[in-house]
């Protein structure tokens, strides 16, 4: 194996797999699995298990502790963080409502995959905090999946190392080094994602409705059903909705909302503020048959914002 990798980068594997990762699991658009594999594929040729246990620890440690920083400020914030996360966040809104569920269903053994899963894991870990988890079950779980999720990435770079070492010599053929090519990927992906988001919110936002609208429609038309499609975890933290609403999980309550009357105004909201996860809930409704389904601007908070009544979800059942 040839290295084309400037520099002793090799010999800073650990280093350089420590703020990988560490900047993944906190947040900031880099392709920590994809430095892993690479950085994976320099150990080969130097042929030191001290320095692949040493790069396996700097990764375990960047993960643990940007782990711990949303963890942390999850369990000071509670589900409030999440609305932050919806604003910064490059994945699609949906992933707080499913990584809600999914936590709802497994709890903190969910941090076992959630890193396989791209965005799940940002999301799942405040969620943790939120949840009181108690601390050494997060840091049990937590290490066990970082574990698993780093052995992986190391491994593949290692088994295809002469693939990748053929990919670097082409590049670096054409005079393209590393480190170049490493922020073109990046710059690549960031734009990749922020356009499919950015798509989606165009072409769902000629069928939105605002809070003002719906106060009239609600005036107007006593038969609007409102449905409220927030996890049932971030419902536990803010047990308040829209006087009227409906309440579904929508990982268990599929069959009750196909039995909603079709042709009735339907509004479905959600707590983030860009709503991704109200407009997608209503593409699956029309699907489903429903012939007016709008998702409510900027959630419930925007109601709130606007000054308009909530009520206490005891209030409701």
């Amino acid at each position: 194996m040839i290295s084309y990798l400037p520099g002793h980068w090799s010999a800073a594997a650990p280093v350089a797999a420590f703020v990988s990762v560490f900047a993944g699991a906190i947040g900031l658009p880099v392709p920590a699995m994809p430095a892993l594999i690479v950085i994976g594929s320099t150990l080969v040729a130097l042929h030191s298990p001290l320095l692949l246990l040493a790069t396996f620890a700097g990764a375990l440690a960047g993960a643990f502790v940007g782990d711990a920083v949303w963890f942390l400020t999850g369990r000071r914030y509670g589900y409030r963080v999440l609305d932050r996360l919806c604003k910064v966040s490059l994945s699609p809104d949906t992933c707080v409502r499913r990584a809600g569920g999914f936590f709802e269903k497994r709890g903190v053994k969910l941090l076992l995959i959630s890193r396989f899963v791209p965005g799940l894991s940002l999301v799942a870990i405040p969620i943790a905090g939120a949840s009181h988890t108690e601390f050494s079950r997060f840091t049990l779980f937590d290490l066990l999946g970082a574990s698993l999720w780093i052995a992986v990435g190391l491994s593949v770079g290692m088994i295809f190392y002469r693939q990748i070492d053929g990919v670097l010599a082409m590049l670096h053929q054409f005079g393209i080094g590393l480190i170049a090519v490493t922020a073109l990927c990046l710059v690549l992906w960031i734009a990749f994602r922020w356009i499919r988001r950015t798509l989606l919110i165009v072409q769902l936002r000629k069928n939105r409705i605002t809070v003002d609208e719906l106060s009239l429609l609600l005036a107007n038309d006593p038969g609007a059903l409102i449905v409220d499609v927030r996890a049932a975890s971030v419902r536990a933290e803010d047990p308040f909705v829209i006087p009227g609403s409906r309440m579904f999980d929508l990982t268990t309550a599929e069959h009750e909302l196909a039995e909603l009357p079709r042709h009735v105004p339907l509004v479905i909201y959600c707590s983030c503020p860009n709503e991704v996860t109200a407009a997608k809930v209503a593409q699956k409704l029309t699907r489903l048959g429903f012939a007016n389904v709008r998702p409510l601007t900027g959630g419930i908070g925007a109601w709130r914002d606007a000054g308009r009544d909530v009520e206490a979800i005891a209030a409701t059942l």
